[in-house]
């Protein structure tokens, strides 16, 4: 009987998926307008009845606040190189330098797209091997903006040059551009790492996740390819600011 014709396994599998999404996930803040305003009420939500996020994720010049109104648990991220992805070697530091100094625990930093589908594999490189070196000791979550990529062949091209060069997680999308996170762009992430012999590499969905439906596409796409055991902080992110309103909804109800 499949979960369409009964009611009561749908709604298993919903709750089972809300619980994964808000253990993984990264409340996120990230309007251009962003005050400590914006933090302090992003923190209060990570005090839900139903847990807490993986992490709070906001500018760097915020992330220092974010430290101090966060609750014990939750890490703190902060992005880098935001949201544009240019292949400016000394602004994408200056940020990292900045979330370093405040404390923050993880950075989100944009690969330079616009050089990759240009051809030059090399200013990737470079940006990203700098930022590893400057954030070390820290988690680096890097962002391939996926959906401006489009081509499989250079999402999986772009996986692995992060990869390579010490990525902690991909992830797919800034959330700033019209096409986030998709499946397909998932699949050829999740391969990637899977194809990398010894990698704990995590996957970030980010960019259009709004419910827990969403958010199931790509627990399943991670529980398929990385394996159930990968269905925690350490390997699934979700990137929402909405996400958590239908993950309440849902564990109220279950």
């Amino acid at each position: 009987m499949s979960e369409r014709a009964d009611p009561a396994r749908a709604e298993r599998a919903a709750a089972d998926w809300a619980r994964t999404a808000l253990a993984c996930l990264d409340l996120t803040t990230l309007g251009e307008a962003d005050t400590e305003a914006d933090v302090a009420r992003l923190a209060a939500r990570a005090r839900g009845r139903f847990g807490a996020p993986a992490a709070l994720c906001v500018w760097p010049r915020l992330a220092a606040f974010a430290r101090r109104e966060a609750p014990p648990a939750v890490a703190v991220a902060a992005v880098a190189n935001f949201p544009d992805g240019g292949a400016d070697l000394e602004r994408a530091l200056r940020d990292t330098g900045e979330i370093v100094q405040a404390g923050a625990q993880e950075v989100d930093l944009v690969l330079p797209w616009r050089a990759l589908r240009a051809g030059d594999e090399a200013a990737c490189a470079r940006l990203l091997a700098a930022v590893r070196r400057a954030c070390a000791g820290l988690r680096l979550k890097v962002i391939l903006e996926s959906g401006e990529l489009r081509d499989e062949a250079l999402i999986r091209r772009a996986a692995r040059l992060a990869l390579d060069q010490g990525a902690d997680f991909l992830k797919t999308s800034t959330g700033k551009t019209p096409l986030g996170a998709t499946p397909a762009a998932a699949r050829a992430m999740l391969e990637t790492i899977a194809a990398t012999p010894g990698s704990v590499a995590g996957f970030k969905a980010s960019g259009g996740v709004r419910t827990v439906a969403d958010a199931g596409v790509y627990i399943e796409l991670v529980r398929a390819r990385l394996g159930p055991a990968a269905l925690q902080p350490a390997r699934l992110r979700l990137g929402a600011s909405a996400l958590l309103d239908d993950i309440e909804a849902v564990l109220a109800t279950a």
